[in-house]
């Protein structure tokens, strides 16, 4: 049965962690891990680890990895749906797809063990989702503060789990497994919005307006280093928390084996360069499973 411990092999829980558009490399890590023989006997995520495991513990991987192949910039920007209230987008138009097109089940009727992560905004704590359907759970997992709106769920706002366990890690062992297998998005993030802006500002062959009030006021422009757009801050910002959080997260619950895709180059929301996101978690996945294998012999052999 699904699930079941042997005694002789551990029971393998996947943690696959949030990235927005980087984790369509899930679906390159878990294609090399399915390859190799190594199936997970249980599978939890944060954010985008909860849909891509959603659809793997559904059988959807395969219809999942040929729509966001066919992605493009336009049906991203389709998927848009724009709010005034708690969030740029609603996130209904997308949730609305998923349920009319891959899963939309019980979460308790899955062949496998799922748990999803979201946090409870209110009092900022992770919850865990291991019942309802998936589509809700994932719903929830994946509302990133300032982007997609909160969701109600029992008298709570629930946001995107990143904020508090972008690798969950601590949700797998919860969930009975021996030996975690994790994927990291976020391993070489910090900064990466801010290395191609320029250190100073390129000559101006014309005065512009903002010279002109500020020569009339007697203020000297400042010809120092043009500080980063808003929105690189924000970006840059949100990355170091996630890289903070996950380093100290996984310091005090590591997993067994650890998979860290270099996803740098890929924006928040480049959905539509999945081949990109596939191809580094599958070489990612590739380099670690020397690693694995050598765990999972050493968990099997005599003692």
């Amino acid at each position: 049965m699904a699930g079941t411990k042997s005694p002789s092999r551990p029971r393998i829980g996947l943690a696959l962690g949030g990235g927005s558009a980087r984790g369509w490399a899930h679906i390159g890590a878990i294609r090399v891990l399915e390859d190799a023989g190594i199936r997970a006997d249980l599978v939890c995520g944060t954010s985008i680890g909860a849909l891509v495991g959603a659809a793997y513990v559904a059988g959807e991987l395969d219809r999942l990895e040929a729509w966001v192949r066919g992605l493009k910039l336009q049906t991203v920007v389709g998927f848009l749906d724009f709010s005034l209230g708690g969030g740029l987008i609603k996130g209904e138009k997308l949730i609305a797809f998923f349920r009319d097109h891959f899963v939309d089940r019980d979460i308790r009727a899955l062949e496998r063990p799922y748990g999803a992560v979201a946090t409870d905004l209110a009092r900022g704590r992770e919850i865990w989702l291991r019942e309802g359907t998936v589509s809700d759970a994932v719903r929830a997992s994946i509302a990133l503060p300032g982007l997609f709106t909160p969701v109600a769920s029992n008298g709570s706002w629930l946001v995107d789990g990143g904020l508090v366990n972008p690798v969950p890690v601590s949700l797998a062992r919860a969930m009975d497994a021996d030996f975690v297998i994790a994927v990291d998005l976020n391993a070489d993030l910090l900064g990466r919005h801010l290395r191609d802006i320029p250190a100073a500002r390129p000559p101006r062959t014309k005065p512009t307006l903002a010279d002109t009030v500020m020569a009339q006021l007697g203020i000297e422009r400042d010809e120092g280093p043009a500080p980063p757009a808003m929105l690189d801050v924000l970006a840059s910002s949100i990355n170091i928390m996630q890289v903070l959080i996950t380093r100290s997260r996984l310091a005090g619950e590591p997993a067994d084996a650890l998979i860290a895709p270099p996803l740098a180059s890929l924006g928040l929301m480049e959905f539509h360069r999945a081949a990109v996101a596939i191809e580094a978690g599958r070489r990612a996945a590739e380099a670690a499973l020397p690693q694995i294998r050598e765990r999972l012999d050493g968990w099997n052999a005599p003692h």
